[in-house]
């Protein structure tokens, strides 16, 4: 079986039956949630309700097996419903025959069933057996569904559960139209066929007895159909109160009940859970019937005068059995209330009926059978909690009516006549020792001394014992106990009276009540004198028996203990439950209670019972405590262990009758210990109450040693009559052993008190010595004895306590003690590690211990599926978190235990059920499903495999990362969540595990392992996650704050994980892979797209035939923006009023410091998300302290209320805070899942999107607008800054990227100018909310510096329109040659907005000058170096647009400018130079060097004479920026290797900024001042130069054949400036003119100075090599003309050795130079006309060629694989334009630089050539410049592209004097 057949109908609707699960959603989510029903809700209710009538009416009724269909089966072709036609496989057939057999189910639908349970688990690769039981189950599961919606119904409007009444209305009338049309006819019926073995029912002899639940678990098929009755039941129960019961129905159920009763018995809980709910369908219907009083409600049976006849003779048959007879009793019973309820209606025999009824019921003690088999039984007391409330409240109603009739109250009075005769007034039954009959057996409660009387008063005081608020107001009842407590002459029955009381006594009101009878006269005999006379009586027999030597105790009578022991609970009770503040002066002497404690022939349960009572008077007052801790010391029986030094009860008289004996010489002979139980909780309770810890337990040691040695360590071993004393005891125990782990800490000191474990007792450490917290650690981490014994509780094991729980009394106690033993587990897990650390290896960390058998580790684990109690299982799920970090192979471990399976299958179940309730946990630390999520979350990051790949069903055999995840495959708490979070539903209950749920998805797709596997599968078809929850998450309406805050907490994180999930999954998609390109392109198109949704880029043809058709369609504004506006809005505030007390308080107390980060008082703690928040219960205790202990005069009870009102005004606050400290957190992490998901498109996915400047000009400008929102924190800042400044980097270079607004694949010159530029209001309102943002109040340096960062890439924005890397020379060339003639005006209107745009910027930034300029010049002087820089380069920008020097002045009035010449003077290098904050102050000086650069260029002479006048250049020398060059250069870090210490300096070399500025000041001398020899600013830099003499002469001796770029721009920078200025240096003192004559002899003598490389770097070095060359020239050329130095021809020998003589360069090296250029001229010319040609014919190339130029030009990282041609193109285009416009400046330096040489050759030539040379190398110079000038004369204008008249002039006549030379 594949289940491939079936996949063909996953599109085909389902039938109405296997819609039930929805159903179940729609209800529950509209009636079980907390917060009241929305409209919407309402009508989604009201039409599923509507649409499910049918299903209702045919409750469980479906279509039978066909022979036709039978055999359309068979032929392999079925035509479902919906007319799909499927096809079937063998085993198709074969399964589907086997469900029609085994469920007596239509062969249709088990092929419809077949495909729904392929939808729900996945059928491939399963075996037919299993397919079959997963089919049954479904089946069966579906069915569970309707029921329960049914049931759902019928409670929504019979408990008040907060509903709309107009909604209750609404769903009662269906209802009432349900049952009228038969549904309870119906029910009944299923209630009895369900139970016959058939196919119908619990299965055929051949029917497969199990299933496969919805878990995934192999269940029994029967217990299922048990369950499905039961549910029936009560559904039954509840329909008799919409409907009144017709006289039919009655009898129905009557005998379905007979029929019921026959078959159960006690130990079959479910089956006498069916039979209650028939009972008390029956007893309800009589009550209900009968007290009818609503109009519309007419009684039924009491006007059927037939039926009550008929019925009475039905009743009154006797039944077969005992059993049965019991439960028949018990209708006689409602039945008899009936009859008297209408006795007005009845007829004449009907007296002498229901005399005889009442005595059938009084002889039969119906009030036994009831309280034993029914309220006492397990099944009672497991049953559904509403329906065991209704029971008790018609039982309630049934017995009032029973006894305040006057017939019945005489029969009452008769048979409490006949047990004070017929019992012993003395003599109490074995089987009435305790009162506490929940832990008797039945039979000993339904022995010969249970009278009628006796267990009528039972009765009653069962029925109010769980039902406490049914006393209010009952005065029938109170009627009742004043008869009924009347002379009694009888212990039992006065026990039985006392007993009643107690229960009584179970509220305020009974308690109150209970005291005043008891007090006053009301009963001659009972009251509390009576107790405290009895108590006194006794205690003075014992003391004078004392007194006479070798007389013996008296006895106690057996009948005064047990009437003590009565009066004792009542006592307990009514202090327990009366009025804290009357309380205090009801019992001012309790001394009597402690008097008997001592004396040996008291009975044990009668010390227990005095105890109990002592013990609830620890709760009146701390005073009321230490009496009573005085007392015990005075009067109870002593605690001797071990020697008596440094025992707390030391000063008691030693006594041979202690605890130890009573316990193990009394106690244990009776097997049982009430005595010793008492004994322990009333110290545990006093111990609980204690405040005073600093002694952690000390002065309890020997207590802690008693239970220790003599209680715990044997009470396994004990006998027991009653087991719920066995675990009473254990509890007792084990709560004293919790409260020393909760209550004391570990200190360090505690490390050196380790002592090797010493066994026996006599070798113990002394007791002084010992400490209880320590002994037990070192107990835990021994595996000594409460550790065994922990353990052999534990070891049990879950399916052993489940068991006990649900069928036997002391199931709830055996629960207790498993709950306690796990809780101290994990307390000692909390501690252990910090002691095994010290203590090794004396004693071993719990885990440890625990791993050394692997059984109790599985055990530990395998609680988790405890249903009973959700503690227990939160406590398993507890230790597997410190296990799964702890234990090295844990998954291991339990794959090889087998226990792996059901594990996995516990917690998704546990998970499962967590996510089905509906209420809200205050408290998220005791969520289960919260557990369970941080276990999984936790556990992702820890080696493979861990507990988190296990419970995901990670395949363990393989690698994790190659794992196929199958969630439909396993039930898991994948599926669990993964259909939870399909659905969504009850939000605000599982709020928080959607939120963790999409935290664990994130983390898992994050995770390297677990990533692969995941991100399939949520991309799978059957999935599609990540497209999923856009709108129903991340764009549905936020709640709102005063409604539901929490939920509005978790809504904004879900949404924030979300997106996070989102953005990972474009930031790793692979778009080669179809599913993840699919889901990238539909996020983008959901997020970005606001147009008609349905045109979705999934639907877009493929990317790799056209990427901008599949990208986005055009959009006028993008739902990005809408999540942007989820996340603004005002923060909450905090901000409370106090009273005059709590003002004072406050102030004393620093209130207000606790809610901020730095206080750390033990008042906060780290919620799960990580959030820091105040402990409210610390927070109120310490206020609570500092009130009792503080000087704050309180006068009377006036300010005591209002000091505690305050205090709670102030946990209210601390409360609000929490919750508006979450919400801003919750604010926060969605504004980075937002920001992460704009980001990641913008820089990854924006070629998928067109109209892209809109979008990224929208983000712009919504993140700018929420910046300067007054509601935007700085945090939210910081964030939406950094997307701001995303986008308008995003902008600036998507400017030029693309070719504009054509969509063909052929580009003209056009494009080039065409950029996708904003329009001006734009760019004026992005710098308004950049300057805005600039200027906000509440900022921080970090937010200032990216606001800066903002700002300067606007500037680049803003700074051209045209294309930076297309010199305007070539376009002005291209646009000529167009067609087009408007080409040229296109250029100048470019021209002329661009510098509309820049005055505008300017203007915007002159309105606010004043504000900016003083937040920038402060960040740039006082701010960190790095803010420093940054606002450097913003002054810098203002500079570089201020066409008014407006900037300049206002710099020069404030003093900056001179601020930063006196840093840059005072500047120095300190060691370290390395590290980052010497490295951040080279960075700000370099900044500051470019402001002044700029000033000096931007502002030309006026800049440069204010910095001139203000010592500029002094305060360069001064500085140590040149001198430190020498060093860097000399020095390298030793932890690097060479070449990355030589590119650190380089890096950080600040000589290239300088030189720079003092280039740009010679630069802007005027030309004319050069030659007046006395100029200021030329004397001014030689003397600079010769300051910097080493460092110039360092940069001019470097090897240039091996310079870099930067060693390059260094030279052409000195040798600029030495061009400039050293010619009118009078005397070459530094020696630099030689340095220079030696780099002309080096540049001139190369061969070739042009390189046929297209490289940027090395077209660049070109450029520069250039620039070099030409400087050089000019010097000489100024030398030659200006100061008529004369050149040799050659070089000579003679020149070389002598002293004084400098070598110069020659003619020859001139001619060479000239050469060479000449070369370049004529190859750089056909390049460049070859690439305007290339340029031209762009259109012509093939895709080939062009990606050719692409990969020749180093650019393919501009392009992607699927560009189209028409995009590469534009690229190679721009680049071709880009290396034109460096092939011209290279012309134009050539032609230069030929300029030169052409000069100095034509001014020697003209003179005598002899005196350079002798002829023979004047005739061979002449010869090479003869062939070079021809080459020149060779140029063609319209390939350089300039007029060439003038230089052909000079060619011309210097050709003339070379041949004349030549002749000569």
């Amino acid at each position: 079986m594949d289940g491939r057949s079936l996949d063909s109908t996953n599109s085909a609707k389902r039938r109405t039956v296997f819609s039930s699960k929805s159903l179940l959603s729609i209800i529950e989510s509209a009636l079980l949630s907390p917060t009241p029903t929305s409209p919407s809700q309402r009508i989604e209710l009201m039409y599923a309700i509507r649409s499910a009538l049918p299903a209702f009416k045919s409750l469980l009724c479906y279509p039978v097996p066909k022979a036709s269909d039978r055999a359309q089966i068979q032929s392999k072709e079925v035509r479902l419903a919906d007319s799909t036609l499927i096809s079937l496989d063998d085993f198709d057939v074969q399964i589907a025959s086997k469900l029609s057999d085994d469920l007596n189910l239509n062969e249709i639908d088990c092929v419809h069933l077949l495909v729904a349970t392929n939808q729900e688990w996945v059928l491939f690769g399963r075996d037919p057996l299993e397919i079959f039981r997963l089919a049954v189950g479904l089946w069966y599961t579906e069915r569970r569904n309707l029921i329960t919606s049914l049931y759902t119904l019928f409670r929504a409007v019979l408990l008040d559960q907060g509903l709309e009444d107009d909604l209750v209305a609404d769903i009662q009338k269906l209802l009432e139209d349900l049952l009228n049309s038969g549904l309870r006819q119906k029910l009944i019926s299923l209630i009895k066929e369900l139970n016959r073995e058939e196919p119908a029912g619990l299965g055929g002899p051949n029917s497969e007895a199990y299933m496969l639940d919805s878990k995934g678990v192999l269940v029994e098929r029967k217990a299922v159909i048990h369950r499905e009755r039961l549910s029936l039941g009560h559904c039954l129960v509840f329909s008799v109160l919409i409907v009144r019961t017709s006289s039919m129905d009655v009898k129905d159920i009557f005998s379905v009940l007979k029929d019921c009763a026959v078959v159960v018995n006690n130990n079959d809980t479910v089956k006498l859970q069916i039979t209650l709910s028939l009972l008390f369908s029956l007893l309800i219907t009589f009550m209900s019937d009968a007290l009818s009083t609503v109009p519309d409600k007419v009684p039924i049976l009491s006007h059927d005068v037939s039926f009550k006849r008929e019925f009475h003779v039905l009743v009154l048959t006797a039944g077969n059995n005992a059993y049965m007879e019991g439960f028949i009793d018990s209708v006689r019973l409602g039945w008899f209330v009936h009859l008297m309820l209408t006795q007005e209606e009845r007829i004449g025999g009907d007296m002498a009926n229901a005399n005889n009824c009442l005595e059938l019921i009084c002889s039969h003690n119906v009030f036994n059978f009831l309280l034993v088999e029914v309220f006492l039984s397990t099944a009672y007391q497991n049953d559904d909690e509403d329906m065991t409330c209704m029971y008790n409240a018609y039982m309630h109603k049934l017995m009032m009516c029973f006894i305040s009739h006057p017939l019945v109250r005489d029969k009452v009075k008769r048979m409490k006549e006949k047990s004070m005769s017929t019992l012993s007034p003395y003599r109490m039954s074995i089987s009435d020792s305790f009162g506490d009959k929940a832990g008797a057996k039945p039979q000993e409660l339904s022995g010969p001394s249970h009278h009628p009387f006796i267990s009528l008063l039972d009765l009653i005081a069962q029925i109010y014992k769980k039902e406490p608020d049914l006393l209010f107001d009952n005065d029938d009842l109170w009627t009742f106990v004043n008869f009924a407590g009347e002379d009694h002459t009888n212990i039992q029955t006065l026990v039985a009276f006392l007993g009643l009381l107690s229960t009584l006594a179970s509220s305020e009101e009974g308690a109150s009540k209970v005291f005043e009878l008891l007090q006053g006269k009301t009963f001659r005999s009972i009251g509390w004198n009576t107790l405290f006379d009895c108590l006194s009586i006794y205690e003075q027999k014992f003391k004078e028996s004392l007194q006479n030597a070798g007389a013996m105790l008296p006895h106690f009578q057996e009948g005064d203990a047990k009437a003590l022991v009565a009066y004792l609970n009542v006592l307990q009770k009514v202090v327990e439950n009366g009025n804290p503040t009357v309380r205090k002066n009801w019992f001012p002497d309790i001394e009597p209670l402690f008097k008997l404690l001592s004396y040996e022939n008291v009975p044990p349960y009668l010390k227990g019972a005095l105890r109990d009572a002592i013990a609830s008077f620890v709760q009146v007052s701390p005073l009321m405590k230490d009496t009573i801790w005085r007392y015990l010391e005075q009067y109870d029986l002593p605690v001797v262990v071990g020697p008596p030094a440094g025992n707390s009860m030391q000063k008691m008289p030693t006594q041979i009758y202690d605890m130890r004996f009573e316990l193990n010489e009394v106690e244990a002979r009776e097997e049982r210990y009430p005595s010793t139980i008492s004994f322990l909780n009333l110290l545990n309770t006093l111990i609980a109450k204690e405040t005073d810890t600093s002694d952690r337990g000390h002065r309890f040691v020997g207590i802690f040693r008693f239970i220790y040695d003599h209680i715990f360590d044997s009470f396994t071993q004990r006998a027991y009559v009653d087991p719920c004393e066995k675990w009473k005891l254990a509890i007792a125990c084990l709560q004293h052993f919790q409260m020393i782990l909760s209550m004391y800490n570990v200190k360090d000191e505690d490390i050196e008190t380790v002592h090797p474990p010493q066994p026996p007792v006599y070798n113990r450490v002394p007791l002084e010595q010992q400490l209880p917290i320590l002994e037990l650690f070192k107990d835990f981490m021994s595996g000594r004895t409460v550790f065994r014994n922990i353990m052999g509780i534990l070891l049990l094991g879950v399916n052993t306590v489940i068991h006990d729980r649900t069928s036997q009394t002391y199931g709830h106690f055996l629960e207790k003690a498993v709950h306690l033993s796990l809780e101290i587990i994990i307390l000692v897990l909390q501690k252990d590690l910090f002691l095994s650390d010290f203590w090794s290896p004396l004693y071993k960390s719990l885990d440890v211990i625990l791993s050394q058998d692997h059984k109790q580790l599985v055990t530990l684990l395998e609680y988790v599926r405890y249903n009973f109690d959700s503690q227990v299982q939160q406590c398993a799920i507890k230790i597997m978190a410190v296990l799964s970090s702890r234990v090295v192979g844990l998954v291991q471990l339990l794959l090889k235990s087998g226990t792996a399976k059901y594990l996995i299958e516990d917690y998704a179940a546990c998970l499962e059920s967590r996510l089905e309730e509906s209420g809200t946990l205050e408290n998220t630390k005791d969520d289960t499903g919260v557990l369970i999520m941080q276990l999984l979350i936790d556990n992702i990051s820890r080696p493979e495999p861990n507990i988190a790949h296990l419970l995901l069903t990670f395949d363990m055999d393989t690698p994790v990362e190659r794992s196929v995840l199958q969630p439909k495959y396993y039930y898991s708490c994948f599926k669990v969540i993964l259909d939870n979070l399909d659905t969504l539903s009850k939000p605000d209950s599982n709020a928080l595990i959607y939120e963790f749920s999409f935290q664990l998805l994130y983390e898992l797709c994050s995770d390297p392992l677990t990533g692969g596997p995941t991100m399939e599968l949520l991309n799978s078809k059957r999935y599609q996650f990540f497209l999923k929850h856009l709108n129903s998450v991340a764009l549905a309406p936020l709640p709102k704050r005063s409604t539901n805050q929490a939920l509005r907490i978790s809504s904004l994180h879900q949404r924030a994980w979300l997106l996070k999930l989102l953005a990972f999954e474009l930031h790793v998609a692979d778009m080669s892979a179809s599913t993840h390109r699919d889901t990238c392109l539909a996020i983008l198109s959901k997020i970005f797209f606001r147009g008609n949704e349905s045109q979705t880029v999934l639907n877009a043809p493929d990317i790799q035939r056209d990427p901008y058709t599949a990208g986005v369609l055009s959009i006028d504004k993008v739902k990005v923006l809408e999540l942007l506006e989820i996340v603004q809005f005002k923060a909450p505030d905090t901000n409370m009023n106090y009273s005059q007390i709590m003002s004072n308080l406050k102030n004393d107390l620093r209130v207000g410091d606790i809610f901020s980060p730095s206080e750390t008082e033990n008042m906060c703690y780290y919620s799960e998300r990580g959030d820091r928040l105040i402990d409210l219960a610390v927070f109120h205790d310490k206020l609570w302290q500092y009130l009792q202990s503080c000087s704050i005069s309180i006068q009377n009870d006036v300010d005591v209320n209002t000091s505690k009102e305050s205090i709670q005004q102030l946990v209210r606050m601390g409360w609000k805070y929490n919750k508006n400290l979450e919400e801003q957190a919750s604010q926060l992490h969605m504004l980075v899942g937002w920001s992460q998901i704009v980001e990641i498109t913008i820089s990854k996915r924006m070629l998928f999107l067109e109209d892209r400047s809109q979008i990224l000009f929208e983000l712009l400008d919504s993140s700018l607008s929420a910046s300067v929102s007054p509601d935007c924190s700085l945090k939210m800042a910081l964030i939406l800054s950094q997307v701001a400044l995303t986008c308008m980097a995003k902008l600036r270079d998507e400017r030029f990227l693309c070719l504009g607004s054509v969509d063909s694949d052929n580009i003209t010159c056009l494009n080039l100018i065409m950029v996708k530029q904003l329009p001006n209001g734009a760019c004026h309102s992005i710098l308004l909310k950049i300057v805005m943002t600039i200027l906000r109040n509440d900022s921080s340096e970090l937010l200032r510096r990216r606001h800066y960062s903002l700002l300067l890439c606007y500037f680049q924005y803003c700074s051209s329109i045209l294309n930076p890397n297309v010199p305007e020379s070539i376009l002005q060339f291209l646009l000529c040659d167009e067609e087009d003639g408007d080409n040229g005006n296109d250029l100048q209107r470019i021209n002329r907005e661009q510098a509309d745009l820049t005055h505008a910027n300017f203007s915007i930034l002159k309105k606010e000058v004043q504000a900016i300029l003083t937040v920038v010049t402060k960040d740039s002087l006082q701010g960190s170096e790095s803010g420093k820089a940054m606002a450097l380069y913003v002054l810098d920008a203002f500079i570089s647009i201020d066409q008014d020097r407006f900037f300049l002045s206002q710099l020069q009035s404030r003093g900056f400018l001179r601020e930063c010449l006196m840093d840059i003077s005072n500047f120095s290098y300190q060691d370290s130079r390395h590290s980052l904050d010497s490295l951040q102050r080279l960075c700000t000086m370099e900044a500051k060097l470019a402001l002044l650069l700029r000033i000096s260029h931007q502002c030309k002479k006026l800049g440069s004479d204010v910095l001139l006048s203000m010592g500029v250049l002094e305060h360069l020398s001064s500085s140590q920026f040149v001198g430190w060059h020498i060093k860097s250069i000399t020095r390298s870090n030793y932890k690097v290797s060479k070449d990355q210490a030589v590119k650190i300096d380089k890096q950080q070399l600040l000589l290239t900024p300088v030189l720079r500025l003092v280039l740009s000041l010679i630069s802007m001398v005027d030309l004319t001042h050069f030659f007046e020899v006395k100029n200021k600013v030329v004397r001014e830099v030689i003397d600079f130069v010769k300051a910097q003499q080493s460092t110039i002469d360092q940069i001019l001796t470097v090897d240039i054949s091996d310079a870099d770029e930067v060693t390059y721009e260094q030279i052409n920078l000195v040798v600029s400036i030495l061009s400039k200025v050293w010619p009118y240096d009078e005397n070459d003192e530094c020696g630099f003119v030689q340095e220079l004559f030696r780099m002309m002899t080096y540049f001139f003598s190369l061969k070739d100075l042009s390189s046929t490389s297209i490289h940027f770097s090395d077209r660049k070095m070109e450029l520069t090599m250039f620039q070099i060359i030409f400087s050089l020239s000019s010097y000489l050329y100024f030398l030659v003309t200006k100061k008529s130095l004369r050149l040799q021809i050659s070089d000579t020998l003679d020149d070389f050795g002598r002293p004084g003589i400098q070598p110069q360069p020659t003619l020859l090296l001139v001619v060479s130079i000239l050469t060479s250029t000449t070369n370049t001229l004529e190859r750089t010319s056909e390049e460049k006309s070859l690439l305007l040609s290339k340029i031209q014919d762009i259109n012509e190339l093939s895709r080939q060629e062009v990606d050719e130029i692409i990969c020749a030009c180093m650019k393919q990282d501009c392009i992607l694989a699927f560009d189209n041609i028409g995009k590469r193109r534009y690229v190679a285009m721009v680049e071709m334009c880009h290396i034109a416009g460096d092939k011209e400046q290279l012309l134009t330096l050539s032609l230069h630089l030929s300029e030169h040489a052409l000069n100095i050759l034509m001014t020697h030539l003209q003179e005598n050539m002899v005196k350079f040379g002798n002829v023979d190398d004047c005739s061979s110079m002449c010869t090479k410049l003869l062939s070079t000038l021809e080459k020149l004369e060779q140029l063609k204008e319209d390939k350089v592209g300039r007029n060439l008249k003038v230089f052909f002039r000079s060619v011309s006549m210097l050709k003339e004097l070379t041949i004349r030379n030549m002749a000569l």
